[in-house]
């Protein structure tokens, strides 16, 4: 049976966030939730900058949390799973300066 080229391996896609087995990583993997892990965010970003970068695609942000020991790190929830969704499709791997590309997943938390 053949794909007709309509398919594609990403496994080794330098996106692919989750491409190590057995690494912390892999256990990271859950499954859509209207929350969404935001990692590798610059000091220089700030609550109000992330808001309004997800904000920017129509999406409505409704709380926001910078984890206490590691600000490069943040749970952002959408008002819905869909919004999270195609806000994860948007932003992973945005660009937000000095070359630190947004790392976006969903979370097994809440805020």
């Amino acid at each position: 049976h053949e794909d007709q080229g309509l398919t594609k391996d990403y496994a080794t896609s330098p996106l692919h966030r989750f491409k190590k087995p057995g690494s912390k990583n892999y256990n990271n993997i859950y499954p859509p939730s209207g929350t969404l892990h935001l990692s590798n965010i610059p000091p220089a970003v700030g609550e109000e900058d992330l808001k309004a970068l997800f904000s920017s695609s129509g999406a409505s942000v409704t709380a926001f949390k910078f984890f206490q020991k590691d600000r490069k790190m943040a749970l952002i929830q959408m008002s819905s799973v869909e919004e999270a969704v195609e806000s994860l499709i948007e932003f992973h791997n945005h660009d937000l300066g000095d070359n630190h590309h947004l790392r976006v997943s969903f979370s097994k938390s809440t805020i």
